[in-house]
C-alpha cells in the first residue's frame, strides 16, 4: 500500500512516518508541504522525498494519505485527496467550523473514498479495558466523569498552534476533542449540553486560550467535565496527560493513559528530566487500523461522524463561554 503525508505542519506526523514504516506492505511515497522550511527539515530528517505542492503529491496516485496540516486547511486537502480517489486519515480536530466538516463529508460520499478521524486514544489498552468494564457493568451505573488533557503549549514546536485562523482556537479545541470522543465511544451516547469556562491564564503573548473547563450533560443524564488546557511547563518530563475517573455505583474507575513510565535524566536534552513511556503507542494502533481498513475495503473504526460530533463539543464550549450560559452540541 502507498501512503502520502499531505503537510508537515502537525506535529503528529512525524509520529506518524515512524508508525507507518513499522507496518508490513506499506510504503510512504513521501510528503508534500508548501512551506519551504519545513519541506527542506523534514526531507532531511527523514529521508522523505518531499513534494513541493500538494497536488504533485497526489499525482502520484497514493491509495491513502494522512492530512496532517493545520486545523483550518483540512477542508482543502480533503477535499483534494478524495478527488484523485485516495482514503483519507484526517488529524483532529477536523475541522474550524461544521460547514467545513460538512462540506468534507459531501466530498468523500461524491468520491466513494474513505474517511477516518485521527482518535489514537481509542487505540489505548487502557481506554479500551475501560470500555469494557464499563459494557460489563462492573461500576454498575455510572454517576459522573471527570476528564483531564494537558500538554505543554506546542507554540513552540509549531506557531500555527496559537494563531487562531489556522488552529480555530487554542487549548480548548486542542484537548477537547479527545475526552468527548472518548466519551461517546465508552458510553454510547452524545453530550446533550455543554457549559464552559475558557481563558487564557498560561500565555500572555498569545491570542487564544490556553485553558478551558467544560462542564457536560450526557444525553443519559450523567454529567461529566473535561479539563483542557496548554498548563504544562516546557521543563515537564512529558508532553502531557490524559486521565479520566469514572464514578459508578459499585465503584470508581480512574484512568491514567500514559502511567507506565521510567524515570531518566540525561544531560543535553531539552528535557533534562524525562518520563519516558513504555506503554503502547496508540497512534500504532491507529495507523494500523487505518490500513486494515483500506485494504479490506471495510468502513474504518473511527468515522467522519466521530470527529464531527466531538467538534460540536468544541464550538458549543466556545459559544458557551461567549454567552455564559449552556449550549447543546445539537444546536450548532
Amino acid at each position: 500500500m502507498r501512503i502520502g503525508i499531505l503537510s508537515f505542519a502537525h506535529l503528529h506526523a512525524e509520529g506518524y512516518v515512524q508508525n507507518l514504516r513499522r507496518i508490513s506492505g506499506v510504503e510512504v511515497i513521501g510528503f508534500s508541504d508548501t512551506d519551504p522550511e519545513r519541506g527542506r527539515r523534514f526531507s532531511q530528517a527523514y529521508g522523505l522525498r518531499w513534494f513541493w505542492t500538494h497536488e504533485d503529491l497526489l499525482a502520484e496516485h497514493p491509495d491513502a494519505v494522512i492530512v496532517t496540516s493545520e486545523n483550518a486547511r483540512h477542508r482543502e486537502l480533503v477535499e483534494l485527496a478524495v478527488r484523485s480517489g485516495a482514503h483519507v486519515l484526517c488529524e483532529k480536530p477536523i475541522a474550524t467550523r461544521t460547514e467545513d466538516a460538512l462540506a468534507m463529508k459531501a466530498a468523500v460520499e461524491a468520491a466513494g473514498v474513505s474517511f477516518m478521524t485521527a482518535f489514537p486514544m481509542r487505540f489505548s489498552p487502557a481506554v479500551e479495558a475501560a470500555r469494557a468494564m464499563v459494557a460489563e457493568g462492573a461500576l454498575g451505573r455510572v454517576l459522573a466523569v471527570v476528564g483531564v488533557n494537558h500538554s505543554e503549549n506546542p507554540k513552540r514546536h509549531r506557531a500555527w498552534f496559537a494563531e487562531k485562523a489556522l488552529a480555530g482556537g487554542g487549548a480548548t479545541i486542542d484537548h477537547t476533542v479527545h475526552l468527548a470522543d472518548l466519551y461517546r465511544w465508552i458510553f454510547g451516547v452524545e453530550v446533550a449540553e455543554v457549559t464552559a469556562e475558557i481563558s487564557n491564564p498560561f500565555d500572555p503573548e498569545v491570542d487564544v486560550d490556553t485553558a478551558g473547563l467544560l462542564l457536560l450533560k450526557l444525553e443519559n443524564g450523567v454529567p461529566a467535565s473535561i479539563d483542557a488546557s496548554w498548563s504544562r511547563p516546557p521543563s515537564y518530563p512529558r508532553w502531557g496527560h490524559l486521565k479520566m475517573e469514572i464514578g459508578g455505583e459499585k465503584g470508581t474507575l480512574v484512568l491514567d493513559a500514559f502511567a507506565g513510565h521510567l524515570h531518566v535524566w540525561r544531560r543535553g536534552q531539552e528535557r533534562a528530566y524525562e518520563w519516558l513511556g513504555f506503554h503502547p503507542d496508540p497512534n500504532q494502533g491507529m495507523l494500523e487500523a487505518f490500513v486494515d481498513s483500506v485494504r479490506n475495503g471495510t468502513p474504518p473504526p473511527v468515522s467522519w461522524r466521530d470527529g464531527y460530533e466531538a467538534l460540536r463539543v468544541v464550538l458549543a464550549a466556545y459559544r458557551s463561554a461567549e454567552r455564559h450560559a449552556p449550549v447543546a452540541p445539537g444546536d450548532l
